[in-house]
Parts: C-alpha cells; structure tokens; sequence
C-alpha cells in the first residue's frame, strides 16, 4: 500500500529565477512513485501566477497564507537579491511558510530569505559564490561556507547558485527513499547525482583583480599574459622597479592577497582553460607555469576540491564521447 504522499511547496514570487523553481519541481516529480508518492505544489504570496525573472509566468497551486503543514519547503532565490530585500512582504510569507515544514531547502539567493525570517540564525548555510560575503557580512550569527554546493544543518539546507536545487533537491530523495532511487532520478535528469568539486571551479576568473594601480596592473597584465614566464616576487619587483616589500604592500592593498598567491591563482586559470580546450594534463603543467602534473594535481586539489583529468572531462566539451 502507498504511504501518505510526501507534501513538497515551493514558493514563487515576482522576479524569482526560473531555475530555482523548475529544478525542484523536476526533481521531485520525477522522483515521485506509487509506492512513495510526492505530491508538488507551487504556493505565491496571493495565489496569482509569478512572473520570473525571465518573463516566463508560473501558475500557483494555492496562496502562501492556506498552506497549513508541508514536509518539504523549499525557497528559490530571487534574481534581483537588492529588489527582493525590499520586499518585507515576502520575508514574512517565507517566515510563516517555514513554521509549518518539516524540513527547509533554500536554492540560491534563498538562503538570504531564510536569513531574514530568522531560520539560519546560530547555522551553517551557503548561497551563491558571488554572495556569499555579503551573506556571512550581513547576517554574523551565521556560519558560511561559501565553496559548498550545499549544506544540511539539522531540517534547513541551503544550496549554491541556480543548478544546485537540482544537488539540494537530489539530497532530499535520498533521505526519503535511499541512494538506488536518488541514483535513477539522476541518471534520468543526466546529472551528477554528487558531483566533484565545489563553486570555487565556476569563479576562479571573476575573484581575480580589476585594479588600474598604475605600478601592479602592467605587472598584473604581463602575468596574465605569460603566467608560465618567471613570476617570483623578486623579479616581480625588479620589473616594476619597487622593493619586494613594497610590492607585497601593494598587492594586499589591490588584490587582497600575496604575489605568489596571485600568481598560482592566475596559473591555475590557464591551466584550467588549456585542459578545457583539451590538452593533456602534461601539456597544462607545463604551458600554465605549474610545471609538473604532481604539482597541479596538487593546487587543483586544493583550490578546486577536484582532479585535473576530472575536471577536463565535465569542462572540455559538451559533445557525448
């Protein structure tokens, strides 16, 4: 006989992404059986359908202020995270919604929704790379771990940016119905059912530095456009005629970090792009600086919690082998 079928509620609003929603509702649908049903409904703060931020209209199920109890809750975030934050409105809807879930999975920019109503209060979160200072700045009594695609503290979990609800929503099937039913809905979705690696392979490029300090950004250009070429920070110096100190000053002040930090970090960014346009491991050592495959292995590990030969393989091309 089919037990009570597991109650999932997503909620939807005006200017939410499309992808946070569309990526529960496939998951758990797709992941609903005879024998273990999910019954998926869409809440809005009104009831009326939600414009996402691509235009695309969603149709509600029901009105957030009806849902009297869900096992599962789960907030999308909103593409305009400063337009949302001036909407209490909603922050009080995700507030009372949270009150009546057994469990919370926020995606995205969801997790400063969560935030808000309270709900991350003394735990540990994530949200999109590219917010997650913001998230760790604004609300203190919370404990980010900004590389993760997702955490689970107790009942709450919040998850990266966009395709992470897929990773979050996946997590979720399996405590309710083992690893062999998570697996089939991922083979069906064709996606990692856990994948390697955390956000920072997605945002190396974008932490790297835009100074125009007239002293570091020639230097800054010249290691990016040669980062195999002899970068220590003595002969970084020479060339730009200050101390080594000096620069080192310079480079905390302008990049927030030291010149052989920045220089590994930008070597690393070569190596990823020449293992993306398909060249061995061998051959990204050495034409990024790194030298050696042991030696990038290494710092792959390290910044990016995965292997070079993994990393080529889900980068390289998007053509089935």
């Amino acid at each position: 006989m089919p037990g009570r079928p597991h109650e999932v509620i997503v909620f939807a609003f005006d200017g939410v992404r499309l992808m946070d929603v569309a990526a529960p509702l496939e998951v758990f649908s797709t992941a609903s059986t005879a024998a273990r049903p999910y019954t998926v409904r869409v809440c809005t703060p009104d009831g009326r359908e939600a414009t996402t931020s691509t235009g695309l209209r969603i149709s509600a199920d029901l009105p957030a202020g009806q849902v009297r109890a869900a096992d599962t809750l789960v907030v999308p975030g909103p593409a305009d995270l400063a337009a949302f934050q001036r909407r209490p409105e909603l922050v009080g809807h995700v507030r009372r919604l949270t009150g009546t879930a057994g469990r919370v999975a926020a995606v995205c920019t969801g997790a400063f929704a969560l935030a808000a109503a309270g709900v991350l209060r003394g735990r540990r979160a994530t949200t999109h790379w590219e917010h997650a200072e913001a998230l760790a700045r604004g609300y203190p009594d919370i404990t980010v771990t900004p590389d993760a695609i997702y955490v689970q503290d107790g009942p709450v979990l919040t998850s990266a940016g966009v395709t992470a609800g897929i990773d979050v929503c996946l997590a979720l099937v399996e405590q309710d119905q083992g690893p062999d039913e998570a697996r089939r809905v991922a083979r069906d979705l064709v996606v990692f059912l856990q994948r390697p690696g955390g956000q920072s392979q997605f945002s190396v490029a974008s932490r790297t530095s835009a100074t125009r300090h007239p002293v570091l950004r020639p230097l800054l250009d010249a290691i990016a456009a040669d980062p195999a070429a002899d970068h220590n920070p003595r002969a970084l110096a020479k060339n730009a005629g200050v101390s080594t100190r000096h620069l080192s000053r310079l480079f905390r002040e302008q990049t927030g970090t030291t010149p052989a930090a920045y220089v590994e970090t930008m070597r690393l960014e070569a190596a990823r792009m020449l293992l993306e346009r398909g060249e061995s491991v061998t051959v990204a050592a050495r034409r990024s600086g790194l030298g050696s495959d042991e030696t990038l292995r290494r710092i792959f590990a390290r910044h990016l919690n995965t292997t070079p030969s993994a990393y080529a393989a889900r980068f390289r091309t998007t053509s089935p082998s």
